[in-house]
């Protein structure tokens, strides 16, 4: 359907609430009014719509489980001995009898139930560009990057200068991992950057656990984004990024999961943590409305895509998360948010997940292309066949495995 509306919704556009109770959605964008409508559904009061989530980084090849962490009590100092702690473990020896496709459409999945209609996957383009436009959401291709700014890095890309003016003409993000260690190279990030000519608006820096003050200082100047991965940061290192002092400083943060390799299990599971290591850091809270903001307009900005996606005002693209309204407080419900409690999930307009009640938004019946699955006992819809993934993935390590981030049991 192209065009309907949502009614009797609490409609959180951006991290200024609104009153409005109602959304109209007009060819895959969002609509002035809900005057030229042709259908509605009424969410009974009893729904918050949010933009749905973004996850500002991810790898797409590696959200498979266990995690895989350093030895009790030890730590990493930098992330080239956890690579090689992973690629001698069972768990990827596992993984191995899975495809790339198969790990593919596993995070695929692990984002959307989660409300995430947008993820970057930091893999170069040689290595995802087939596999990106088969994923049921976004995960999209206006990127360059380099592995990390230091001698040991994967040699991902054409080298930082290349990549960093590439991204310049095409007005994309330029993405890196910096300072993901404690050793007197990795540290060095901001200053490699710095000589290169390269650190301005359009880097995202992932990690940034070895920042110094001065750094941050260097980094809010030049206008660059941070991706924050406080789980993964602390499960290999014992530590995060200074995050007060980023946020204090002005520089715009998104939250992002890496892989559950390390991190956690989705972005929804990713923020409760960041909450928590915020408090066990500083003694005070996080506040939710700045969560939210990290999860929808900061990634967005981030991607330079805030004029698209990030927030729900008319023109840009439909990107809905519908969820049960639990809590008075819309910004600590999401904050709260469990997967259960996800009834829609939208992408540029089209449903992608939801109740059946929502159902009428793609047609008179279960169109092709879509499979239903049991969540905390509710038939849901969802694009593609999930259920079928699970079972395959079962079938092909030989035993019942369970990857918590998809919310059912295949049939």
């Amino acid at each position: 359907m192209d065009s309907y509306t949502l009614q009797n919704g609490r409609i959180i556009a951006s991290s200024a609430s609104s009153n409005v109770s109602s959304l109209a959605v007009s060819k895959g964008k969002i609509g002035e009014t809900s005057a030229n409508s042709k259908f509605s559904i009424n969410l009974g009061n009893a729904s918050y719509v949010y933009p749905a989530l973004i996850n500002i980084h991810d790898h797409l090849r590696g959200n498979y489980l266990p995690r895989v962490g350093p030895k009790k009590d030890s730590y990493y100092l930098n992330w080239l001995p956890w690579d090689n702690d992973l690629k001698s473990s069972a768990t990827y020896s596992e993984r191995s009898n899975l495809s790339v496709e198969n790990l593919y459409f596993l995070s695929a999945y692990k984002n959307l139930f989660s409300g995430v209609t947008t993820v970057n996957d930091h893999f170069p383009h040689e290595l995802n560009n087939d596999l990106l436009p088969k994923l049921p959401i976004r995960a999209f291709k206006e990127y360059t990057l380099a592995h990390e700014c230091s001698s040991f890095d994967l040699k991902w890309g054409e080298g930082i200068e290349i990549e960093h003016r590439r991204a310049k003409r095409n007005n994309w993000p330029f993405i890196t991992h910096l300072e993901e260690g404690f050793d007197p190279e990795s540290q060095d990030g901001v200053g490699v950057l710095e000589r290169l000519g390269c650190l301005d608006d359009h880097c995202l820096l992932i990690h940034c656990i070895g920042f110094s003050d001065a750094d941050i200082a260097k980094v809010a100047k030049a206008g660059a984004s941070i991706s924050w991965c406080p789980a993964s940061n602390t499960f290999m290192f014992n530590v995060t990024c200074k995050i007060r002092k980023m946020l204090k400083a002005g520089i715009n943060i998104g939250i992002g999961t890496d892989s559950t390799h390390t991190g956690s299990i989705n972005l929804l599971e990713e923020m409760r943590f960041a909450r928590q290591i915020y408090r066990d850091m500083y003694g005070e809270d996080l506040n939710a409305k700045t969560i939210f903001s990290m999860v929808t307009i900061n990634p967005a900005k981030a991607f330079r895509m805030e004029k698209r996606l990030g927030t729900l005002e008319p023109g840009k693209l439909a990107d809905i998360l519908v969820t049960k309204a639990r809590l008075d407080d819309p910004y600590e419900n999401l904050a709260q948010l469990p997967m259960e409690d996800i009834e829609l999930l939208v992408m540029e307009g089209r449903p992608l997940y939801g109740e059946l009640r929502f159902l009428p938004l793609l047609g008179d019946s279960l169109p092709a292309g879509y499979s239903t699955i049991m969540v905390a006992g509710r038939e849901m819809f969802v694009v593609g066949n999930p259920g079928a993934l699970y079972a395959e993935v079962r079938k092909k390590v030989g035993f019942a495995k369970v990857l918590d981030y998809l919310p059912f049991e295949p049939l």
